[in-house]
């Protein structure tokens, strides 16, 4: 160990394990290390960034030596875009550390006896496996570092692509992403360039000026794909010949809306959407299920796995057709809808107005008159009265952001007692905590990880419970 310029740099730290969040651990003197973009076996010179008494942070500044579970990545922007920061792991070993990811947080976290933990359920499709991406035109590109002090390379650029890994307000100019199937390079590409064509401006974060800012693109297994293009400010002759343009270029797109967004954050979720071609949505499918997608729709973002996830959640209800099931944190109501056939009743819940609209339209779609779908804060309304007017759950559902449930509503599942909970989760080190909570009447029986987004250090973990 020796100081370099007041900071500590390790030399030759040999890289043991996997830690947590796309992290990788490494210990010296008995302190545990994490670091980013390592793999285990990896042999690297590391400067500290953060050094406590029992652990500490650093990046790396030398490679001594690659593991030998290293692969070549497959995208040419890996490592620069900041999506995709596994691919350097073979499959197999990501699926690994996923699965040692959901056992460490469930025993480390959740101190509760647990069963057998079953093999994740790996991706099919580890490319093209996203339905839905979106894109951010800029002004400034991010310069590579062998760009970095060139004079004849300036930043200055229009560019279509991803924000650069911790930046806001630069972006890498995408040629080929793998995250989705075509056309959704081509369509980008083609939206840049009739940009560059036209001389119009690309957005800047800084400034908070530009007119071509986001394209979203949702590309369905039926096979209908949607556009939405999101624009700075209204421009409707520029935006009638861009949209001319891409339905005559594009003829698989099957609808074209824009989106005026002149305010300083990207999202969309009370801003109107107008339909420019098309019928304004598309249509998924989930087994024989069907399902309305908006510009605004939350769905499922990996559909071949998601319904791997939803047949798995379906598995552990253990539904006779004579339950009444309330899906918590229910979105779009894919969930309950998906469980209807084998339960007497579905009540959702969910916070989103719009996200409860799509729920009523979908299961309308499908034929489903014994669903049900309040929109509210789920820990404000799931109270004694809302269980007394709607029936008591005989299974509880909940599949709750990454933050996990409030203390508040684990205490009226416990006080609830309903004989079946099925947790589904985006984070198992909150899911672990809230599995502590529920362990005072509730005892775990089954767990599968689902790795719903391959490349990425990102798992699903789905946990049935029943009351003691």
């Amino acid at each position: 160990m020796r100081k370099k310029n007041k900071s500590i740099t390790l030399e030759g730290v040999l890289v043991e394990d996997y830690a947590a969040e796309g992290k990788s651990l490494a210990r010296v003197d008995g302190k545990v290390i994490f670091i980013e973009n390592a793999v285990p076996g990896d042999i690297v010179d590391i400067r500290l960034s953060k050094n406590k008494k029992d652990w500490a942070e650093g990046h790396i500044t030398a490679f001594r030596q690659y593991s030998p579970e290293r692969v070549e990545p497959f995208c040419a922007h890996f490592g620069v875009c900041g999506g995709c920061r596994w691919q350097m792991l073979p499959y197999p070993k990501q699926l690994q550390y996923k699965q040692q990811q959901v056992e460490d947080n469930l025993r480390r976290i959740g101190k509760i006896t647990l069963p057998a933990i079953s093999p994740i359920l790996g991706a099919v499709d580890t490319v093209h496996y996203r339905n839905k991406m979106e894109y951010t035109f800029s002004s400034r590109r991010f310069l590579l570092p062998h760009e970095l002090g060139d004079p004849a390379i300036s930043a200055d650029q229009r560019v279509a692509g991803f924000h650069a890994k911790g930046l806001f307000d630069k972006v890498v100019d995408i040629d080929i992403c793998h995250l989705q199937a075509e056309p959704t390079n081509r369509i980008r590409k083609a939206v840049r360039d009739f940009g560059l064509e036209e001389n119009l401006s690309f957005y800047d974060i800084r400034q908070h000026q530009g007119w071509l800012r986001n394209l979203q693109l949702r590309i369905c297994t039926t096979g209908e794909i949607m556009a939405n293009l999101v624009l700075g400010y209204p421009e409707d002759d520029l935006t009638r010949k861009l949209a001319d343009q891409l339905v005559q270029q594009f003829p698989e797109l099957t609808t074209l809306l824009y989106t005026i967004n002149p305010k300083w954050n990207d999202s969309i979720s009370d801003l109107e959407p107008r339909v420019l071609f098309g019928k304004g949505y598309v249509i998924e499918r989930l087994e024989d299920f069907q399902f309305k997608i908006g510009p605004k729709s939350f769905f499922q973002t990996n559909t071949r796995q998601g319904e791997r996830l939803y047949q798995v959640t379906r598995e552990f209800a253990g539904l006779s057709g004579k339950e009444t099931v309330y899906d918590l944190y229910c979105g779009t109501g894919s969930i309950g809808i998906f469980l209807s056939r084998q339960a007497a009743r579905i009540v959702g819940v969910e916070v989103i107005k719009e996200a409860v609209e799509d729920a009523r339209e979908n299961a309308a779609l499908n034929g489903i008159s014994d669903a049900r779908f309040f929109q509210g804060d789920v820990t404000a309304l799931c109270q004694d009265t809302f269980f007394e007017q709607q029936g008591r759950p005989d299974v509880i559902i909940t599949d709750p952001p990454r933050a996990g449930m409030s203390e508040q509503l684990v205490n009226k599942i416990l006080e609830i007692g309903a004989p079946t909970v099925v947790y589904v989760s985006c984070n198992p080190a909150t899911q672990a905590r809230d599995l502590q909570w529920l362990d005072a009447k509730y005892a775990v029986m089954k767990v599968q990880p689902v790795d719903m987004f391959p490349h990425t250090h990102h798992i699903e973990n789905i946990v049935q419970l029943k009351i003691r």
